[in-house]
């Protein structure tokens, strides 16, 4: 596949030499045309030195033929405008925007443009590196919205399905840990003593699930 870049910092650049080296076609597009030497010697893509949201540097750079685009420059703005320009006026499927703004972020993945929030994710990982609060997360989305965090079962789950606790706690099982192997359960599936669940959750509904869950709430069960 050809990915258009738009933006070679530190991102852009390990964006498009892993790309590269997985055996896709790249072009990357910067207004400062020393930015391409973090590409390497090695980089055998195309190099367009022009503003991102510029069409005529975008068909240079062969937008009309990528089956995918990244927006990774230092501006929100740009990024955002290049991003529609890659979805709207060439058509691309695939189309992704760094953002700093949390804010901003999420009024364009209102508009249909999958963005990273990278200050807001950063800002989060650090947090709970620095003031752990007991929950044990294993992933949280770019946006910073949606993770999966591990769900300790009071005992009386044991025997019950994973539809019964999807529809106590209003959250959805991700997958569960037996005998050591990860298993993707089903709604059928019965919880069983030993079994590590985890649950997708959002910050707002994680302290409810993880009450619900342990037991503190029996009411149901």
């Amino acid at each position: 596949m050809h990915v258009v870049i738009m933006g070679c910092g530190r991102l852009g650049s390990t964006l498009a030499q892993n790309l590269e080296a997985r055996g896709h076609s790249v072009a990357v597009i910067d207004q400062n045309s020393d930015a391409f030497r973090r590409l390497g010697a090695d980089f055998g893509g195309i190099t367009v030195t022009g503003i991102g949201f510029d069409r005529d540097v975008m068909r240079e750079a062969g937008i009309e033929r990528a089956d995918a685009f990244a927006a990774v420059s230092s501006g929100d703005n740009s990024n955002i405008i290049s991003a529609r320009l890659a979805r709207e006026t060439f058509g691309v499927t695939r189309v992704v925007a760094r953002i700093y703004d949390a804010r901003r972020a999420q009024v364009y993945e209102r508009l249909g443009i999958p963005t990273v929030a990278t200050i807001r994710w950063a800002a989060d990982r650090m947090m709970r590196h620095l003031v752990p609060e007991g929950t044990i997360e294993v992933f949280r989305d770019p946006t910073s919205v949606v993770s999966i965090v591990e769900a300790p079962l009071h005992r009386d789950w044991v025997g019950r399905t994973l539809r019964s606790l999807e529809e106590r706690t209003g959250a959805r099982v991700a997958y569960l840990m037996r005998f050591g192997m990860g298993t993707l359960g089903t709604p059928s599936t019965v919880i069983q003593d030993g079994d590590q669940v985890f649950m997708l959750v959002t910050d707002e509904t994680v302290a409810a699930v993880l009450d619900i869950a342990s037991g503190s709430e029996k009411e149901g069960l």
